[in-house]
């Protein structure tokens, strides 16, 4: 058994070359649509709020293959914990196309967040096609769980597993050597998150219905359609409602304060 990653290594180098050209080939081709427009904070459902959280990736967590942040990830994801919750859901996202593990923790160490009690991160994709290995990819992942805990106070973690990548519109031998990486990458997720009782790991449950024709994947067959974000929000939603929620306090001095008042931007004060 141990001589079949040995031999997939040494298949995967003498193909390297070929496997960077497809690569940088089919990632022009992905960047055709771009991030949804919309507010990259905002708050689904009314009353007290409930809970807060913080989205954290790459493309799909930024809601590329939707028109609006109201039908990506975000939107959805807000609007399935407000109906479960009863109560008002606060998000932020933070996220941008192409970044790698490493690029969103800079990120939250250099943006302005909001105080959250779970983070969602969709990130490993970029990381993957770079040929990073897992465990160097593990290493990056839990840097960005820290920064996410020291500057917005995050505990709980649910990290996305990686996307069908076997199903996209991708040529061999990169479709071949990505899919097997894919593999390796959830595995290795997996594993790691039971070392953590306050993180988790959420496969894509659809996965064998996203083929790249699907009417559920947007128009360029790599990213989520809005179908695809709300199934997914949905599978969110019941696994932190059901898991997580329980585990948090009952207030926090900012999960007691209305929703509109939570979002106002802090006033200046003007200059003497």
């Amino acid at each position: 058994m141990a001589t079949i990653p040995v031999l997939f290594e040494a298949i995967r180098f003498l193909l390297t070359p070929v496997i960077r050209w497809q690569g940088l080939q089919v990632r022009q081709r992905a960047e055709r649509l771009p991030e949804p427009q919309g507010n990259r904070e905002g708050v689904s459902g009314t009353g007290r709020v409930c809970l807060r959280v913080l989205i954290v990736g790459d493309s799909s967590a930024a809601g590329v293959g939707a028109h609006t942040q109201a039908q990506a990830l975000s939107g959805r994801l807000g609007e399935a914990l407000s109906q479960r919750l009863g109560g008002a859901v606060v998000w932020q996202v933070v996220a941008r196309r192409g970044d790698t593990t490493v690029d969103s923790t800079l990120a939250l160490q250099r943006l302005s967040l909001r105080p959250a009690d779970v983070m969602v991160t969709t990130v490993g994709i970029t990381d993957l096609v770079g040929q990073m290995p897992p465990q160097r990819w593990l290493q990056h992942l839990d840097a960005l769980d820290r920064a996410a805990a020291r500057h917005a106070g995050v505990h709980h973690i649910v990290h996305c597993g990686l996307p069908p990548v076997h199903s996209f519109p991708l040529p061999n031998p990169l479709r071949w050597v990505l899919s097997n990486g894919q593999q390796r990458y959830n595995r290795a997720l997996a594993e790691w998150v039971e070392r953590w009782p306050e993180r988790w790991w959420l496969p894509i449950p659809f996965e064998n219905e996203l083929s790249s024709d699907s009417v559920l994947m947007a128009e360029d067959g790599f990213h989520p359609g809005p179908a695809v974000y709300a199934l997914w929000a949905e599978q969110l939603a019941g696994m932190i409602s059901t898991q997580i929620v329980p585990r948090l306090p009952a207030t926090t001095p900012t999960r007691a304060l209305p929703a509109q008042k939570l979002l106002r931007k802090p006033r200046r004060e003007p200059r003497a």
